[in-house]
């Protein structure tokens, strides 16, 4: 019988405190500025530049100083070493970049609110202190106003999609933003923003590209703007175009052209004023791919982004279903997507993931995410998000806001926050290890996936399905290819997806689609997780469990710099399903029909564990949601192995297995 525990995560702490394994990265920015080294970012002294972390939404940007001194030192004690600042200028959001408070009507976006920008100030200053880096995201919602001198500005949406790419006055008033944030002094740090190391990356605009089919370009003065901006460009460019009106929504090969010289100089001109401000870290141009055209423009910038989300669900106003699909179940992942973002020779950082609230399963894919983007070289993942706002007494998962109050979109609704969730957040210790210690070896090979066909998309490139699992991979561009051992054409199955399982060929992950089970064996992070039940006892190398859970992540990581097999203290995580008490679903798990109340509860998961160490001395140590020591596992040390069960005492989610 499946059995329940309460488990609440508090929003100010965490049961277990990390930070003494990073101990030597504080302050952030000790290392100097972030630079472009290859695939690769790296320090001004060399020290690699790797981050797991978080995003901030919104509201949670500009918290009072109490709740900035003691979420840095969360955050920190997780392992996390990035937030990336999201969605700063949303009218909805209070506070706002513009706006402190709702009340005062606000004709104007070209002041930056002197209350808001004290929140902010200080937050980066703790954040900085606790040796956690920011990346600046430029612009997400931004509502441009008729006070800001934009033409029929009511009727263009959050910041004005997609002709804050190629209006004059957008772009002209994207560049006084610019000017505006990097010109700030912070006043708990003495340093401008562009001259502050602890800002490593930083996004023109966020998803907001030509080539996506969510936009329309009909709204006037700016439509003719944009057929003025192509007539003259198909003047230079010797070419006729038969179109009377013009489709802007077309796929033919002069729009797409024209589309990825408007983008570029776009981006071009967006990076040469921040440049020319003093801005020295990375700059990428969006984030997501779209197609061949869209991922192709990301180059003429210094790396690229992306996003994906797993998230098999219908999340209404009044109507919250979902499929509780996993990942592990089938051979396509949320991978994709983040691969056909990544162009080979360029760093590569994922600043929004998930899998969303309330999917049963969610607990697969922290460690799954952390331990792919290693083996790929990536700089590293922000999930998106950590809350959209900083109340405190919201100790359920999933109710932050209500149904429509963030742009109108009812599945806004608190499936994103992710702070007090033990399924997901609960992991993120161990993710970040994997992250930032490079637990997972880099893949030995490359493989370049070769796109000519500019509208060809992620769907139509099976080539990448798998291979993300397995060795490098990412897309190249005729007369720009990358180094790489193999290129493949987009359709080339690259990976029979009948054979059931993917082994990276570094061998130090699995996963089997068939058996509905993953690991990740190295020798300072090992993980065996998904649907553990119906295959009886797992063991990988040094590291075996059994479990009467149907489902379960069970992992495993060093807290020194010694591997598993010698070091004398190690974090346990065991987690599977986590909700909230008397949170009720129909029949079949497909529709949320109570939200439940306080407190969170996880899963108890009953395991046997075998661990080979050199220690004879090792306990386990049960720790409770306050970080409180409950008890002793009983264990036995026996052929090499430290042997035990948890589930029966001293029921948790965190052990930790020291030396006596």
């Amino acid at each position: 019988m499946t059995k329940f525990a309460p488990y609440p995560f508090r929003w100010d702490d965490v049961p277990i405190d990390i930070s003494s394994v990073f101990k030597s990265e504080k302050p952030a920015g000790k290392h100097g500025f972030l630079m472009v080294d290859g695939d690769q970012f790296v320090f001004e002294d060399g020290t690699p530049g790797r981050f797991w972390g978080t995003n901030f939404n919104s509201g949670a940007n500009f918290p009072d100083f109490e709740y900035s001194e003691k979420t840095a030192r969360r955050l920190a004690k997780t392992g996390i070493n990035i937030v990336r600042f999201h969605q700063l200028d949303a009218e909805w959001a209070t506070p706002n970049i513009f706006q402190f408070t709702k009340g005062e009507r606000k004709g104007t976006t070209r002041n930056l609110d002197p209350d808001s920008m004290k929140r902010l100030d200080y937050l980066i200053y703790c954040l900085k202190s606790e040796g956690i880096y920011c990346y600046f995201d430029m612009m997400t919602y931004r509502k441009f106003k008729s006070g800001d001198g934009v033409e029929n500005a009511i009727a263009l949406k959050d910041s004005a999609k997609p002709y804050s790419i190629f209006s004059r006055k957008l772009i002209d008033l994207q560049k006084e933003f610019a000017h505006d944030i990097w010109s700030h002094i912070n006043p708990f740090t003495s340093l401008a923003y562009k001259d502050d190391p602890v800002f490593v990356m930083t996004e023109i605009t966020n998803e907001c590209d030509l080539f996506t089919n969510r936009f329309e370009y009909d709204v006037e003065p700016y439509h003719t703007e944009l057929v003025g901006l192509m007539k003259r460009w198909l003047q230079d460019e010797n070419l006729t175009y038969d179109a009377d009106p013009i489709d802007f929504s077309a796929q033919d090969d002069i729009m797409i052209w024209f589309k990825i010289d408007l983008q570029e100089r776009y981006y071009l001109e967006m990076a040469t004023c921040m440049r020319q401000l003093g801005v020295k870290i990375p700059i990428a141009g969006t984030n997501w791919s779209i197609n061949g055209a869209n991922a192709k423009t990301q180059l003429v910038l210094d790396f690229n982004d992306g996003h994906t989300y797993w998230w098999p669900a219908n999340w209404g106003e009044f109507t919250k279903t979902t499929k509780h699909k996993s990942m592990l179940e089938q051979s396509e992942t949320f991978l994709p997507n983040l691969t056909f973002s990544r162009v080979l020779g360029k760093p590569f950082f994922v600043s929004e993931w998930d899998e969303l609230w309330p999917i049963d399963w969610r607990a697969e894919s922290p460690i799954f995410l952390a331990a792919v983007g290693s083996l790929q070289g990536w700089a590293g993942c922000t999930i998106h998000t950590y809350m959209y706002a900083t109340k405190r007494d919201q100790q359920i998962i999933g109710k932050e806001m209500t149904s429509r109050s963030i742009n109108n979109v009812p599945y806004r609704e608190g499936i994103f926050a992710t702070f007090i969730d033990p399924a997901k957040y609960g992991l993120f210790y161990h993710a970040a290890l994997i992250t930032r210690r490079a637990d997972v070896r880099q893949a030995n090979k490359t493989i370049a996936v070769l796109i000519e066909d500019m509208a060809a998309t992620c769907q139509d490139s099976p080539a990448i399905n798998l291979i993300t699992e397995q060795s490098k991979v990412g897309l190249v561009f005729k007369g720009l290819e990358a180094q790489a051992d193999e290129t493949v054409s987009p359709d080339h199955n690259a990976i029979d997806c009948q054979s059931g399982s993917i082994t990276s060929d570094t061998g130090e992950l699995h996963r089997d689609w068939k058996k509905k089970l993953g690991w990740v064996d190295t020798a300072m992070t090992k993980c065996i997780y998904g649907f553990i039940e119906g295959v009886g006892e797992v063991s990988i190398n040094g590291f075996t469990v059994r479990t009467a859970n149907k489902f379960a992540v069970i992992a495993l990581s060093s807290l020194t710099e010694k591997g598993i097999n010698q070091t004398d203290n190690m974090l346990l995580t065991t987690v599977g399903r986590a909700e909230n008490t008397n949170m009720k679903f129909n029949e079949d798990r497909t529709e949320m029909l109570d939200i439940g109340t306080p407190p969170i509860q996880i899963e108890v998961i009953e395991a046997d564990v075998s661990i080979r160490t050199e220690k004879t001395d090792l306990r386990v140590l049960s720790i409770s949601a306050d970080g409180f020591l409950t008890g002793v596992i009983p264990s036995t040390y026996e052929d090499d192995h430290l042997k035990f069960h948890l589930g029966e005492t001293c029921q948790s989610m965190y052990y930790l297995i020291q030396s006596e």
